[in-house]
């Protein structure tokens, strides 16, 4: 392993460390409502953005990204659906997290590479493989174990895996450098949430600047920490294999599924143990299909992973 492979799984493992500790910030936030969380994360993603490509010069490779969204309808169009997809997931990832669902936004981020391989198939036109087929099988076994134990839908962790699913969908038809991307989501995005910060402030609903000093903070610091593990795992995913970002993000789930049983105090019944197994067996049986069909054909395939919330 060389130097700068290392270096970027170090870059992508602080990524996905920091995207695993998001539980412990919302919960910070738990008394303001999911969607001021949200209409701040995105106005602040944006600000901080703006100063970040003003600090790295990067502005210039920003204003030009704006050629050929103009010049092609149809990439403005999917940008701006890719926004929404994002925005959507945030919001359902904060409530879910500050109405005690972490165990099932974990489940969620389990689902995703799943629902990404079959949006492939039924959109992409992809063929599915021996390995994925089982997986798949395996995979609607845990949910429906779920789903029976439940006696509803896993409607939350289905909503998160899917919003994300599509949002990478999205991400391939605009193809743009991570930061460049990123304060282009936030800059199609932010008016509406500007406008509905505008709307809470005449109903005299609105908490920013009305509560205390560190809610200020918390809800500023959100563009910050949305921001900063992307541009890690930018980095990241530059210099290390699919394979390895593949074995890397599921860190994330990882940790919210602890943190959700160990600090928040979550059920973890044996059920939810047992359907949770039948998801881990069909990640594992992808990973490792995935391994071999890398090693197989003697590619590295860098920088093309998909990036969480």
């Amino acid at each position: 392993m060389g130097k700068d492979e290392k270096i970027g799984i170090v870059y992508a493992g602080v990524s996905y460390l920091l995207w695993g500790l998001f539980p412990l910030y919302w919960k910070l936030l738990k008394q303001v409502p999911a969607y001021e969380i949200l209409a701040n994360r995105i106005i602040w993603s944006f600000l901080f953005m703006i100063c970040f490509l003003l600090a790295t010069k990067k502005w210039k490779l920003f204003i030009h990204s704006f050629r050929p969204l103009i010049q092609q309808p149809k990439l403005g169009l999917s940008l701006f659906f890719a926004s929404v997809l994002i925005s959507a997931n945030w919001f359902l990832y904060i409530w879910a997290i500050n109405h005690d669902h972490i165990i099932e936004t974990s489940l969620g981020y389990y689902i995703n590479p799943l629902v990404s391989v079959l949006l492939g198939v039924v959109i992409l036109k992809e063929k599915l493989s021996k390995a994925q087929v089982v997986s798949f099988l395996l995979a609607l076994t845990g949910v429906s174990i779920l789903t029976i134990s439940y006696g509803k839908f896993p409607w939350m962790a289905m909503g998160l895996a899917v919003t994300f699913g599509l949002y990478g969908l999205a991400k391939k038809v605009v193809k743009v450098e991570s930061a460049t991307g990123l304060t282009l989501e936030t800059l199609l995005i932010t008016p509406f949430a500007l406008i509905f910060l505008l709307y809470l402030q005449g109903k005299s609903e609105l908490m920013l600047f009305h509560q205390s000093v560190a809610t200020d903070l918390l809800l500023m610091g959100g563009g910050i920490v949305t921001a900063v593990p992307l541009l890690y795992f930018a980095k990241g995913a530059q210099r290390i294999p699919l394979y390895m970002i593949g074995f890397l993000q599921y860190v994330t789930p990882t940790m919210s599924l602890l943190i959700g049983i160990f600090i928040y105090h979550e059920p973890f019944s044996m059920i939810k143990f047992i359907s949770f197994t039948f998801i881990w067996a069909a990640l594992s049986i992808v990973s490792l299909s995935q391994i071999r069909f890398i090693h197989k054909n003697g590619k590295n395939h860098k920088g093309k992973g998909e990036l969480p919330v």
